[in-house]
């Protein structure tokens, strides 16, 4: 398995929920953690809970959606740490509504945030990696990418789009040393799915909580590099 003590890792949207269960995950195998998101306070927080697990963290406010926020962003991350190993594409949005009633503007803001941004960030950090010839590139979809429901139109294609994006990518960067994977989790108990009213926090014999997503991805992280997790999927045990 792969040490990955002294390895550095961005993590979109790593201030709360499952990006922040990750960053905690990732620390306590000794890796630097670079957070990013658009509260700073949170993010402040964060950093020094990551910092008091013994490794280098540091932040960058920016939305995501935005290519010159994202472009400033990544580039104080190296600034910082001069190199990346790991970049988790976390961050993203969701909002349900029927197709009809959902307004554009909603519409347009989800495949934004979830899609475009996903590529911006992986734009600016890909030619760090290629450089290098190796890294590890993990997009989080969700099982909505993988099947449509009633009132998941914007958030399914997103979601769906994500996972195309990524086996595209994955085929294109073999060849550099670098693995691409994506993850597909069902319903998590995380900030956001707390205030879509999809999910309880109490409830944690039912529902996923954030931690045991974090623990497939830094085993993800763990194989062999001459082994690749493609995509994998994780479910409760109780529907």
């Amino acid at each position: 398995m792969e040490n990955l003590k002294g390895k550095k890792a961005i993590i979109t949207g790593g201030s709360r929920g499952l990006g922040k269960a990750t960053a905690i995950a990732l620390a306590k195998e000794g890796v630097d953690v670079a957070i990013t998101g658009r509260n700073e306070e949170q993010l402040v927080a964060t950093v020094n809970e990551l910092k008091s697990l013994g490794v280098n963290a540091t932040y960058a406010v920016f939305d995501v959606g935005n290519y010159e926020e994202v472009k400033k962003g990544i580039q104080s991350i190296f600034t910082s740490f001069e190199t990346i190993d790991i970049l988790i594409n976390n961050a993203g949005i969701a909002a349900f509504g029927s197709f009809n009633e959902m307004d554009v503007t909603t519409w347009s803001n989800i495949i934004q945030t979830n899609v475009m941004g996903m590529y911006y960030v992986t734009k600016e950090v890909l030619p760090h990696l290629i450089a290098k010839n190796q890294g590890d590139i993990i997009n989080i979809s969700s099982t909505a990418g993988l099947t449509g429901n009633p009132n998941t139109s914007a958030y399914s294609a997103s979601k769906f789009a994500v996972i195309g994006l990524s086996e595209a990518l994955m085929k294109e960067v073999r060849k550099n040393n670098i693995r691409v994977c994506t993850l597909t989790p069902s319903t998590i108990a995380s900030d956001m799915s707390i205030s879509l009213g999809i999910a309880k926090k109490e409830d944690v014999e039912t529902v996923l909580q954030p931690e045991d997503f974090a623990e497939l991805i830094v085993a993800s992280l763990k194989l062999p590099r001459r082994a690749m997790l493609k995509g994998a999927s994780l479910w409760s045990t109780n529907p």
